[in-house]
């Protein structure tokens, strides 16, 4: 597995502090509720809530809080707050792109937040559209395998649709179409793969390889991103030194 893929990996399989967890179920509760509010409450016929739903209890979100947010998006619930999709883009020291997709009731405030985030840390924010090209929509499953497994469950996700596998010992990543990613995940599930991650990504059709200095900047810069309230997901072409994942990410 690259540096570019495992750098969103080991990230997940972390996990989240307590600290941080509060913000997460934040982020979690936006993504129900603008996915309710575009496609209706119904997560059986709206298929990006369903995704939202069940990362929502990946993480380990209460049921009441996720029935809440899907009220709060058709209108049942309370709060009048009105919610904007937004998307960033820009680079990082060294030229790598990179992609943000933003949540916000602010769309002065957030512009600001992610601008100065770039700024200090030593990259910069473009026009809309400069790196977007870079990146296309992917499903993105992330999988532990029983000890010795992970082949079998690579050509299983393979016989159910999707596209690549990408394994390092008894971890892998699959990659599918949008139609083909529930499929996959339930194959995986039946066959006995522990899932640690199923959503919708923006994934990098190339790379940019960054040297460990450059590199540990644009993981501190893609921390800081994606610590701001408003942000919710960060993708980049970043590709990074196994060594440098290690000793910043452990």
């Amino acid at each position: 597995m690259s540096g570019h893929s495992k750098w969103k990996s080991i990230k997940h399989k972390k996990g989240v502090t307590d600290a941080r967890r509060g913000q997460l179920f934040t982020k979690l509760t936006r993504e129900i509720t603008v996915s309710a509010r575009e496609g209706g409450g119904d997560p059986s016929g709206n298929f990006r809530l369903r995704l939202a739903v069940q990362r929502a209890r990946d993480s380990n979100m209460p049921m009441d809080n996720i029935e809440r947010a899907i009220k709060k998006g058709t209108g049942d619930g309370d709060g009048a707050e009105t919610y904007h999709e937004l998307a960033y883009e820009g680079y990082s020291p060294g030229g790598a792109a990179i992609f943000v997709q933003a949540v916000t009731d602010n769309r002065n405030r957030t512009a600001a937040e992610v601008r100065r985030v770039f700024t200090r840390g030593g990259g910069n924010m473009s026009e809309a559209g400069s790196v977007a090209w870079i990146f296309e929509q992917k499903g993105v499953i992330s999988a532990d395998a029983p000890p010795g497994e992970a082949e079998t469950l690579a050509l299983v996700a393979i016989d159910a649709g999707a596209e690549d596998v990408k394994a390092e010992a008894d971890t892998f990543e699959v990659y599918t179409t949008l139609e083909t990613l529930e499929r996959v995940r339930q194959a995986l599930e039946e066959n006995g793969a522990t899932i640690s991650l199923s959503e919708l990504q923006m994934v990098a059709k190339t790379t940019t390889r960054l040297d460990a200095g450059l590199a540990k900047q644009t993981l501190r810069l893609l921390d800081n991103l994606e610590e701001l309230d408003d942000v919710q997901r960060v993708f980049t072409n970043a590709d990074f030194p196994e060594e440098v994942l290690v000793d910043t990410i452990d």
